[in-house]
Order: structure tokens, then sequence, then C-alpha cells
């Protein structure tokens, strides 16, 4: 791309696709240093999927120590820890006491604003964009470059065409489409041929067999206190039982594992402890203690608390005869063995994996093969974790592609290695 030319005709003026966090940070980032931003969403409003993350609690980030927190990208972490560097946990507390907002670290390190809202939040952070000028245009929906370079968007009153300095990309991925992250932008970047990994779903639920009782009885029963373990992970917390399997924090932990484990051969099997605080030994003494005239059920409610989801798990996995059999039983209590078959689909994922990526671009996030068009937030081929990870980099990545446009703009002709 001949981002030169563009850059004489509107040196002031770049264009940010995508309204989310990533997008809203380069937007700003790049007004604070007098550009002229104009974003745009194809959604009615700004920062729906934000809004709709924080419904239960913005969890923003996380304030375990920093390598820690690197660790939790996995096989991204190279990539993505000058980015984290540059805005770590830290600066983006620091960035949200600046908009006026308080927060505060819960008892599990992860950080919340001190309404537990997002609106608040974004709302503040609006209004500071509109008075530093960002222009902002809802209902356009990004349609591609044409051979001119120029950009493409659909709106409710028809086509309209800009032709700016730069452009920086943050459309999301393809969870939540309803909410704008839809996945249109993959093949308008494929067809330029930009290297792109596959979509897949992150942070997302599994399909288990369920028996029909199981499904009619305990559908939407939380399942609490337990350890899941995968591999030589072992996890404490709380998951969900839907219709068609598994969900929830706890899930979502282990999810990138166990979805590469189905992708290779076919299926996932995850072990839950029903009781994390017992030992073996102790649960196989009480499992044999004698139960007289009572029946198992009411023995096993009576002698380990084991009722309603627990016990019934049980009764998934292990037939009548070997529930009576009290070695059998006391392991499978330890060690319940769930067999997951499938990922629950992208679009109910809380988010994706895969994306353009890191060798398309250069270290400022423009690709290479199409200078002055810059990628950032979960467009990019990493995933993390819930846990406030995902929201810090999409914040980092957003900024950090801002800084890569102030760049250019100062060295359209410069090329920027890995």
């Amino acid at each position: 791309m001949n981002r030169h030319n563009n850059f004489e005709k509107a040196p002031h003026t770049v264009a940010v696709i995508g309204g989310g966090p990533s997008g809203l940070m380069a937007a700003e980032i790049l007004s604070q240093a007098a550009i002229h931003v104009d974003i745009y969403d194809a959604m009615p409003s700004m920062g729906r999927k934000f809004l709709m993350a924080g419904k239960g609690g913005l969890n923003i980030t996380h304030n375990e120590p920093f390598d820690d927190f690197l660790s939790r990208y996995g096989a991204h972490r190279t990539a993505l820890e000058p980015l984290l560097r540059d805005f770590s946990p830290d600066d983006l507390r620091e960035w949200i006491h600046d908009l006026g907002i308080g927060t505060f670290v819960g008892t599990s390190g992860r950080v919340f604003p001190a309404s537990m809202k997002a609106a608040p939040l974004l709302r503040a952070w609006l209004h500071r964009l509109r008075e530093s000028g960002v222009h902002f245009h809802v209902r356009h929906r990004w349609r591609g470059f044409d051979s001119s370079d120029t950009l493409h968007f659909d709106t409710p009153t028809g086509e309209h065409q800009t032709s700016p300095a730069a452009v920086v990309l943050a459309m999301g991925g393809a969870s939540w489409p309803q909410l704008g992250s839809d996945g249109a932008w993959l093949p308008l970047l494929a067809q330029r041929n930009i290297p792109i990994t596959p979509l897949r779903p992150a942070n997302c639920g599994f399909d288990v067999a369920w028996s029909t009782y199981f499904c009619e009885h305990f559908s939407g029963a939380p399942l609490k206190s337990v350890v899941a373990t995968f591999g030589a992970v072992h996890t404490l917390g709380e998951c969900i039982i839907s219709a068609h399997g598994l969900e929830g924090g706890l899930i979502y932990t282990l999810s990138a594992a166990l979805r590469d484990e189905i992708e290779a051969k076919g299926h996932a099997t995850l072990h839950l402890d029903l009781l994390p605080d017992w030992s073996e030994d102790r649960v196989r003494n009480e499992v044999r203690h004698p139960r007289g005239s009572r029946s198992l059920s009411s023995h096993l409610q009576s002698r380990l608390g084991l009722k309603g989801v627990k016990a019934n798990l049980l009764r998934e996995v292990l037939q009548d005869a070997q529930m009576h059999n009290p070695a059998l039983l006391a392991q499978t209590i330890k060690a319940l063995p769930v067999k997951l078959i499938a990922p629950r689909p992208l679009s109910e994922a809380i988010s994706t994996a895969g994306g353009v990526k890191f060798e398309a671009l250069d270290r400022n996030l423009m690709l290479q093969q199409m200078p002055g068009v810059f990628c950032a937030g979960e467009m990019l081929d990493w995933e993390a974790p819930t846990g406030g990870y995902l929201l810090t980099t999409c914040f980092s990545s957003g900024r950090a592609a801002a800084k890569g446009v102030l760049d250019w703009l100062q060295h359209p002709r410069k090329a920027h290695g890995l």
C-alpha cells in the first residue's frame, strides 16, 4: 500500500476501526498528539462488548507480580511482553484513576472499578475523547480497501469513503457477534494475503453427553468447591452444569488446553475432585462405614455431605454395581472423569484465539504488507485466561498501535523490522 501518498493528502487524519477498548485507547493516544481521529464502529454505540463484560463486575486487570502476570499468556508472552511493559497493569490502574474512577483489588488479586461496573468508566472515557476532538461514527460497517487504498463503509445513509493517513484496525475477534465482534474483517484481510491463524473459541464451555435425566434436573446448577485437574494443572473453583455440558470460570481457566486436546484426540477427559478438603483415605473410610438400612444416597449425604448435583454426577459415570464398590466409589469422588467432546461454538465464547499473526506485523504492530495499517486487540493472534488479562492486553495493544502510527506519520517510508 502506498500510504505515503495518503499521508501527503491528509497528514493529520487517522481512521480507527472498532470502538472497543483497543480502538478507544488508540484514539486517545492519537488525539493527545493533535492528530485528527475518526473512529468507526458498526454498532449503534461504542464499547458494547466492554459493557457486557462488566455486567457482572468489570475485571479490568490483575494485581499479581508482573512476571506471574506475563506467564498467563503462555506461548504468546514473547510477542506481548513489550506491549505490557510499556503499559502495565499498574499503568492501567493509574489511567483509570485519572478518569476519576477508583479501583480496588479483590481477594483473588483481580482489580475492579470501585462501582464494579463498566458504564461509568466508559462514559467518562468517551466524554474525555469527545473533549479532545475525537469524531465518532456509529453504524459504519467497514467493507475494506479499494485498489487506491480508500476505506469503504456501509452506513444507514449510503456508502462512506475516506483516505486517511493511517488506519488502526481494532475490530475484535468473533465471540459475542451480536455485540459487534463478528470476525467480518477476516476475508477482507485474507484477500490481501495477510497471514492469519484461524479463530477458535477461548475461555469457553464444553459439550458433555449428559443423560437426559441429568440434563432435565441439573441444567443450570452450580458445582461449587471442586478441584478440576487436567494434566499437571489443578484448579480450585466452581463451574456450572449446562444443558450442553460444563461452563464457568473453573472451566475457562483450563479451556485452552482442553480445546487443544480435543482438536488433537477428539475428546478430553477432565477430572473433578468433589471433596477437595478430604483425603481419599477418609472418603474411602466413610464410604465403607456400615449404613444399615439406609440407601446409598442417604449414606453419601449423611457421611460425606454429597447430595444433589454432586451425588448425581457420580451416577453419570458409575453404573449401579460400581456405586457399591467402596474403593471405586471413593476414587471417583476424588477424581470423577468427565469426557468433554467439543468446545462450545465460537459465538458463545468469552474470547477468541487466533487472528493476525505477529509475523505479519512489525514491532509497532503495523502490517508489513500494508504499510500504514496497524492492528490491535483481539484481532491479533493471542489468547489469555479471564482474570483481567484480556482487557489489559487490549488496552496496551491499542496504545502500542497508536504509538506506531505516530512514528509512521513522522517516517512514512520507514520499515520497522521485528
